[in-house]
């Protein structure tokens, strides 16, 4: 009698094996549900199984069960499986085939605006620039007043912001960040400041309520205008080549003296021009006066270039709002 039990459980080993192919050869919905019926349905093979239970002694009737009970259990809980997995339906109503190729996610690419700001970033970095950081929240002393910018000033209207309350306001530069550093450490200082700023502009092709912005700050004994064109024109010629053509135009600027914006020669196929990419200048003594430093002893200049304005030229975009709208097609150009 054990070799008719053998027998018994080599025949339930077979019929999980062809339950297996079965089910795996499945290619809808009706072709899974016949193989359920066939093998677990009132009448199926697992059922008919059952049924040597009439014909094995009562001592070996207890392990059959067993393994009778075994397999049942099994090739539902593989059907389960299979039915979650690849025998469901989707939301479209189409049947999953697990075994064709899935479809990949679409990857992003870097927006040009981050690339710009890490490339300049790390130019000035290799050129003896340190990096600082300040809030996003301001006040009104660090925002205007400590740069030279009093209540009454006419610069102060062109940096209409966003006010809040308790006198804060979101700042207009990065500008509080050198005098933050300068509060915090005396000279010399080597130092950039970039990060979001905010103005109340209306949005449109040039200008956006939020840009992102680099400024930069030398103070050191002996700085003198010389060093500033140098060290500008040195980092130009890095951004955009070594063969750049730059120039200083006389500007204003409430907190530098003499102060000057600096233009780029750009070729294009409607022929050159000069392109203004940021503003500098010697730093006013009266900023000195903020922060105990003595003008009489320390000189020093600086500087700040918008982001944005640079990424559209280097990459030739035409509009602001580009870097702000998230949209694959023009990502994917860069």
């Amino acid at each position: 009698m054990a070799n008719s039990l053998d027998s018994v459980l080599s025949e339930l080993s077979r019929a999980r094996s062809e339950f297996e192919r079965e089910v795996g050869e499945a290619a809808s919905p009706a072709d899974v549900e016949a193989v359920r019926v066939k093998y677990l349905g009132r009448k199926g093979l697992v059922s008919q199984l059952f049924r040597y239970m009439e014909n094995v002694p009562a001592e070996e009737k207890p392990r059959l069960g067993e393994e009778l009970n075994k397999l049942k259990s099994r090739l539902q809980e593989r059907f389960d499986s299979i039915s979650a997995a690849a025998g469901s339906k989707t939301g479209m109503g189409q049947w999953v085939d697990l075994t064709l190729p899935g479809d990949m996610p679409a990857i992003g690419y870097r927006n040009p605006l981050l690339q710009v700001y890490e490339e300049i970033e790390q130019i000035l970095r290799d050129m003896g620039f340190s990096v600082e950081t300040g809030p996003l929240v301001e006040t009104e002393y660090y925002n205007f007043q400590a740069l030279n910018i009093p209540d009454d000033h006419p610069a102060k209207d062109l940096q209409d912001t966003f006010y809040l309350e308790g006198g804060k306001l979101l700042r207009t530069h990065t500008s509080p960040v050198q005098i933050r550093t300068m509060e915090r450490q005396p000279p010399p200082i080597r130092m950039i400041a970039p990060g979001r700023c905010f103005r109340k502009d209306a949005p449109d092709a040039t200008h956006s309520p939020e840009f992102t912005q680099i400024e930069g700050l030398v103070i050191d004994r002996g700085i003198s205008f010389a060093h500033l064109k140098g060290t500008l024109m040195a980092f130009a010629q890095q951004l955009f080549g070594e063969h750049t053509r730059v120039r200083f135009r006389p500007s204003f600027f409430p907190f530098t003296e003499p102060s000057a914006e600096m233009d780029v020669w750009w070729e294009s196929a409607r022929g050159g021009r000069w392109l203004e990419i940021l503003g500098c200048g010697m730093v006013d003594p009266n900023v000195f006066g903020y922060v105990d430093y003595d003008p009489e002893e320390f000189s020093g200049f600086a500087w700040g270039m918008g982001v944005e304005r640079i990424a559209m030229l280097k990459y030739q975009i035409d509009d602001i709002r580009h870097f702000f709208e998230n949209d694959l097609r023009f990502l994917n150009q860069f």
